[in-house]
């Protein structure tokens, strides 16, 4: 495919609530956008079941999400482009450019990047050895219907757990978690729920999955050795940060601090940092990206 060129004003990577929320505030002051996203917008929002922190009367992640790609889906000013993977980004003095898995290069004066954050897996982690290859789903992807009277083993003790218990409150099923000593602090908010039982390791080994059952070796704090069954296996041990390739300022944590960005690229969403992963935040901080675009624009235009 030919390359082309794109006239727009802004540049969005991430159909997540950081970037819708910055193409809506992007077309309320006369800016218009492409927005790029690989998947659906707002894909990870639709996978989380329940909702407690977030302004508006939305209780679930779906219901949220169904809002926002309607009120995006009518934006006039912003370009959908689904489907696309961004390969590269370019800053210069002028524009950012980025490339598409089709080959194809989008330019404009400014960039908004919202990838986000993905899950990570046990090869990911120091405390978890796992056969080569072994993929886990998080456990905020569990269906009630399939934890119904299960024993789950839950390893790590990411907050995502208590979502899960939230969205189920009459789910009769048992969570293991398998903990290292660094998310301690993140277990407090499930410690008195019935059907948790937590258990603080240095070390698991996952065996091959095989059949209807999971084993792991697990040490303990004082290590003592253990073995954990049970019926399936999820993972709950934090997420990493997916940016594109290219003229992005890394930190050593893998997140892109804004503040270290070319001036013509903006980080927003849970991409900025491990500590401000909310929605509400996304939001907020995609609007602002949008409204930081639009500011610095005229500013030029007046030096001009």
């Amino acid at each position: 495919m030919a390359d082309t060129l794109y006239d727009t004003d802004l540049i969005i990577i991430g159909g997540g609530p950081a970037g819708c929320a910055a193409a809506r505030m992007a077309a309320s002051v006369g800016m218009r956008s492409i927005l790029i996203e690989p998947d659906r917008l707002c894909r990870n929002l639709y996978r989380i079941p329940a909702l407690n922190n977030v302004l508006g009367g939305h209780t679930s992640g779906p219901e949220l999400a169904d809002s926002i790609v309607t009120e995006l889906k009518n934006t006039e000013l912003c370009r959908l482009e689904l489907g696309r993977h961004v390969t590269e980004l370019q800053a210069d003095d002028d524009r950012v450019t980025i490339k598409l898995d089709t080959g194809a290069r989008l330019a404009a004066p400014y960039a908004i990047v919202a990838t986000g954050v993905g899950p990570l897996q046990p090869r990911d982690v120091p405390w978890i050895t796992a056969p080569e290859g072994l993929v886990l789903s998080p456990l905020w992807q569990a269906e009630a219907d399939d934890a119904e009277g299960r024993t789950l083993l839950v390893l790590g003790g990411d907050r995502p757990i208590g979502t899960f218990l939230r969205a189920h409150p009459a789910t009769d099923t048992r969570l293991l978690v398998a903990y290292p000593a660094a998310d301690a602090y993140k277990v407090e908010e499930i410690r008195e729920d019935p059907r948790v039982t937590l258990l603080p390791v240095e070390h698991v080994m996952l065996s091959p999955i095989e059949g209807a059952s999971v084993s792991v070796e697990a040490v303990g704090r004082g290590g003592a050795r253990r073995t954990i069954t049970a019926d399936a296996a999820h993972l709950s041990i934090g997420n990493a940060p997916t940016a594109p390739s290219g003229d992005l300022t890394r930190g050593l944590d893998g997140y892109c601090p804004p503040t270290d960005q070319h001036p013509r690229v903006i980080v927003a969403g849970d991409l900025r940092s491990a500590r401000f992963q909310r929605i509400m935040t996304a939001l907020g901080s995609g609007s602002e990206a949008a409204l930081h675009a639009y500011y610095a624009a005229r500013e030029l235009l007046a030096k001009g």
